[in-house]
């Protein structure tokens, strides 16, 4: 919120929140709020194909990994964005529209596929991106921006298709329940050996997160909007987990599964295939 105000947004903030946009008038996402969020990175795309320029600070690295930005700024350049890294800031602009093109990515990333589609929408022509992150988020933000009237097809799969339009309009959206932070309560009920229901939740967007917990004797239902977990006092068993890019096991549930694991009956296994370090947090356990 404090990014977009800063860019000229008008935001406010009451149980909803509203954004105006019409006004935006700074194309510079400053460091003093880029490194409070890595996020910000995605302002870029947004900024360049809209006023015809952007710059967002370097995030610089991650106590989790490295979390590079370079396919963020391939993709942007594969659509017709000029790219300077200068005084610590990723500069991008181009002469008039960008073009749509055929990207395909080095390796799965939900941000550089944010950054891109978030771009392509009013790139000239089409756009197709393969080997797309697929998570949920990245649906959602598509469904998000088809409501402001983009045209994109194939979100929540390897490949998404954007047509470019000149002119994005306002929309109403309710935003996808945060599955992370869903999770985050289940297992916390596990490991209490208690009992938990969690509503205005999307359970779909966590299959393999309840299998995990079903594997540690959790007994779990799920409503269109609900989930409930009850271990009836019973001390969780110890789970084998792997991360990997959606649909496996999303790596921001990785933490809590190995907290699960240290009071849980017998061994279990966590292999961190996504960043290199996150398993760092455990060196004095």
């Amino acid at each position: 919120m404090k990014l977009l105000s800063q860019l000229g947004a008008k935001v406010e903030r009451n149980g909803s929140v509203h954004i105006d946009a019409r006004d935006v008038n700074v194309f510079c996402a400053p460091y003093d709020l880029v490194k409070t969020m890595r996020a910000s990175i995605w302002a870029l795309g947004p900024l360049v194909a809209r006023f015809g320029q952007g710059q967002v600070s370097l995030p610089g690295g991650c106590t989790i990994g490295a979390r590079p930005v370079d396919l963020h700024i391939s993709g942007l350049e594969q659509l017709g964005a000029t790219i300077k890294l200068e005084e610590g800031y990723v500069k991008a602009s181009v002469d008039g529209r960008l073009k749509g093109a055929h990207i395909v990515m080095d390796k799965v990333s939900v941000g550089a596929t944010v950054t891109i589609m978030c771009a392509a929408t009013l790139a000239e022509g089409t756009t197709i991106i393969e080997n797309a992150a697929r998570e949920p988020e990245i649906v959602d933000t598509a469904n998000f921006l088809i409501t402001l009237g983009a045209k994109i097809s194939g979100q929540g799969t390897d490949r998404i298709v954007i047509e470019g339009v000149e002119r994005l309009g306002g929309g109403v959206y309710r935003v996808l329940p945060d599955r992370i932070e869903t999770g985050t309560f289940l297992v916390a009920a596990a490991i209490s050996r208690g009992k938990i229901i969690c509503r205005n939740a999307q359970p779909d967007t966590l299959d393999a997160v309840l299998a995990k917990l079903r594997d540690a004797g959790a007994d779990i239902e799920v409503g269109e909007d609900w989930i409930s977990l009850d271990m009836h006092g019973k001390r969780p068993k110890a789970v084998n987990v792997r991360t990997a890019p959606h649909p496996a096991f999303p790596t921001d549930m990785q933490a809590q599964f190995t907290l699960l694991n240290l009071v849980a009956e017998g061994t279990g296994f966590i292999t961190e295939t996504v960043f290199e370090n996150r398993l760092y947090a455990c060196a004095g356990a």
